[in-house]
């Protein structure tokens, strides 16, 4: 399983040969994630939950909020703090992104039947619970 997660983590798409368009769909995906915990989406939250360290998120979170996918807004319980929301042209690149997700997986279990289907996405889905439990 680790192969792969590393083999498709790092396969470039045709469209998006240097790599950018992915570290912005990673980012949103963070922040969408962290959202659907009711975790608030910090620069350190996002640094835990894409796995890098502060500044590399911080210099991400720019770059994604630059290309206008993300806003930063202060926190409601802290003004010090700025939290990362999507904006409605990232929930639109992260729909894209999900819907190519949907195509590759189709392909890859082309052959399959709708239970092996669900019961292969029941259990990755219950890996990565207790994955973020095991996080948390």
């Amino acid at each position: 399983m680790f192969h792969f997660v590393r083999y498709w983590s790092r396969r470039p798409v045709a469209a998006d040969m240097g790599g950018e368009q992915g570290r912005l769909v990673v980012a949103c995906e963070a922040v969408h994630a962290l959202a659907l915990r009711g975790i608030p989406a910090t620069v350190n939250a996002v640094a835990h939950e894409i796995g890098i360290d502060q500044s590399g998120a911080s210099r991400l979170i720019k770059s994604v909020a630059a290309a206008g996918y993300l806003t930063m807004t202060a926190s409601a319980a802290d003004s010090r703090r700025r939290e990362a929301s999507l904006t409605p042209a990232g929930r639109s690149m992260l729909g894209q992104a999900h819907r190519w997700q949907e195509e590759v997986f189709a392909e890859l279990t082309t052959g399959w039947s709708d239970e092996k289907r669900r019961d292969f996405q029941q259990a990755m889905t219950d890996l990565m619970e207790r994955s973020q439990a095991m996080d948390a």
